[in-house]
C-alpha cells in the first residue's frame, strides 16, 4: 500500500521517475513513468465508467421510460455536478503542498463506490443522486490528475504526455463498451450485471493509483533551470485560485472553452441520434462509442505531438471544426452504416485534437504551484457549459425533434468557433509567475 509513497520522499529511484535525466548526452524522456502510471489508472477506471455510459442511455430511455428531456437532465448532471467540485478539487490539491494524489484518490474512490449503488437506482431521483456522487468523484480527481501530468513532464513535451495519457484513457473507453456488450449478451439481468462488473473494475483502478503513483510530483529539472520568483510560504488560498483569471491567456482559454462547450452535444445524445438515423438494432448501441474511442486512441499521441510543434490553441479550434463536419453528416441525406462510421471517425478526431491539447495549453500559462486550480478553472468552465448544453438540447429535442435540435446546435457551434478564433488570435503560451497571479 505504501510502495509508491515510500519511494516518493527522497529516494533516488523515484526522483529519476518524476524528473527526467538531464545529464550531458542524455535526452530526457518525453513521457515520465508517473504519466504512464496515471494512464494505467485512467485506463482501468475508464473501462468501468464506459461500461455504464454505454448502456445508460438505453437503460434510462427504454428501461425506465424517461423522455429525452429527462435523459437530458441526467446527462447534464454527468457534466454539471462534477464541474461544481472540480475547482475545489484543484484548489485542495494545490493547498496541500502538491499532494494531488490524495485528492485524486478520494475522487476515484467515490466513483468506485457509486457503481454498485446503480443496482438500487430504478427511479429518476435515486439515479440522479447516484450519478451526482459519481460525477463529484470525477470532478475531484480530474484537475489533480492533470496537474500531476503537467508537473511531471517537460514543458515542451506536455502535448505528447497528455496525448499518451488520453490514449491510455481511451483504451479503457474502447474496452468498456466491449465488456458491457459481452455482459449484456451473456447474462439474463444484463443491466445489473454490467453495474456489478463495473464496480469491481473501478476498485482495481483505485488500487493501482495507491500502489504505483508517487505521493508527491516534483517539477522536471529543466523546467526550473531558470529559478522562478520566490513563492510565499503560505499555501494557496481560494482567492488565489479565482485570481488566476487575471492572467489574460488563461482567461481567454477559459472563455473559449466555455463558449465552445455550450454548443457541444453530449456523446450520449449523438449516439442516440446515430442509432435512430442509422436504424441500428438496440443491442448494437453499446458498440457506437467504439468508433469514437478507436480513432481517439489512434490520433491522441500524434496530434498531441503536433500541438507541441505548432499551436495548441489552433489545433483545439480545428478539432471543433471537425466536430461541426460530424454534425453536418448526421444532418445530411447520407444514412446507413457507412455514414455512422464516418461520424464516429470525426467524433474521435475531435476528441484527439481537443481533450489533452486543451490541458497542455492550460499548463503552459499557469504557475507550477497553481496547476491544480488552473486546470480546474478551464475544466469547470467547459463542463458547466456542457451541462447547460445537455439541458437545452434535451428540451429542444422534446419540442422540435432531434434533427432540428442538432441543426440549431451546429449553427451555434459555427458561430462560437469564429468568435473563439478571434479571441485567441495571436496569443502565445507564456508561463505566468506567482506574482502575476497575486497582483
Amino acid at each position: 500500500m505504501y510502495l509508491a509513497d515510500s519511494r516518493s520522499t527522497g529516494s533516488r529511484g523515484t526522483e529519476a521517475a518524476a524528473v527526467p535525466d538531464t545529464r550531458p548526452g542524455r535526452r530526457p524522456a518525453a513521457v515520465p513513468s508517473t504519466v504512464l502510471a496515471l494512464g494505467a489508472v485512467s485506463l482501468i477506471t475508464d473501462v468501468s465508467s464506459e461500461m455504464v455510459t454505454a448502456v445508460l442511455p438505453l437503460y434510462v430511455v427504454a428501461g425506465l421510460g424517461l423522455s429525452p428531456l429527462g435523459f437530458g437532465l441526467l446527462d447534464g448532471i454527468n457534466n454539471g455536478v462534477g464541474a461544481l467540485v472540480r475547482l475545489a478539487g484543484g484548489h485542495l490539491a494545490d493547498r496541500g503542498g502538491r499532494r494531488h494524489k490524495v485528492v485524486a484518490g478520494l475522487g476515484y474512490g467515490l466513483s468506485a463506490l457509486c457503481k454498485p449503488l446503480l443496482l438500487l437506482a430504478h427511479t429518476l431521483p435515486v439515479l440522479s443522486a447516484v450519478l451526482a456522487v459519481d460525477r463529484t468523484g470525477k470532478g475531484l480527481r480530474t484537475a489533480p490528475r492533470d496537474a500531476m501530468i503537467s508537473l511531471a513532464t517537460e514543458p515542451a513535451q506536455r502535448g505528447r504526455a497528455f496525448g499518451v495519457h488520453r490514449a491510455m484513457d481511451t483504451t479503457g473507453a474502447l474496452l468498456g463498451p466491449l465488456l458491457a456488450f459481452a455482459v449484456l449478451r451473456a447474462t439474463v439481468d444484463g443491466y445489473d450485471a454490467v453495474f456489478a462488473v463495473s464496480g469491481c473494475v473501478a476498485v482495481l483502478g483505485v488500487l493501482v493509483l495507491v500502489l504505483f503513483v508517487p505521493r508527491r510530483i516534483d517539477t522536471p529539472a529543466d523546467a526550473v533551470r531558470r529559478p522562478p520568483p520566490p513563492e510565499p510560504d503560505r499555501p494557496p488560498a481560494l482567492r488565489d485560485a479565482i485570481g488566476l483569471l487575471r492572467l489574460p491567456e488563461l482567461r481567454r482559454l477559459t472563455v473559449c472553452a466555455a463558449l465552445l462547450g455550450l454548443t457541444t452535444v453530449s456523446d450520449s445524445f449523438l449516439y442516440l441520434l446515430l442509432q435512430r438515423e442509422g436504424d441500428l438494432p438496440a443491442h448494437l448501441f453499446p458498440l457506437l462509442p467504439l468508433g469514437t474511442a478507436a480513432f481517439f486512441l489512434l490520433l491522441a499521441v500524434p496530434l498531441g505531438a503536433l500541438a507541441d510543434r505548432v499551436s495548441r490553441r489552433r489545433l483545439f479550434l480545428a478539432g471543433h471544426g471537425v466536430l461541426l463536419l460530424g454534425y453536418g453528416l448526421v444532418l445530411s441525406p447520407w444514412h446507413g452504416v457507412p455514414a455512422v462510421i464516418a461520424v464516429l471517425v470525426l467524433h474521435g478526431t475531435f476528441y484527439a485534437a481537443t481533450d489533452g491539447v486543451l490541458a497542455a495549453a492550460t499548463a503552459g500559462v499557469v504557475p507550477a504551484r497553481h496547476q491544480g486550480a488552473g486546470q480546474a478553472l478551464v475544466g469547470t468552465g467547459q463542463a458547466l457549459a456542457r451541462f447547460a448544453c445537455s439541458l437545452a438540447f434535451g428540451a429542444a429535442w422534446s419540442l422540435w425533434g432531434g434533427r432540428t435540435a442538432l441543426a440549431v446546435t451546429a449553427a451555434a457551434l459555427a458561430v462560437s468557433a469564429v468568435v473563439s478564433a478571434f479571441v485567441l488570435r495571436g496569443t502565445d503560451e507564456v508561463p505566468a509567475t506567482t506574482d502575476e497571479v497575486s497582483a
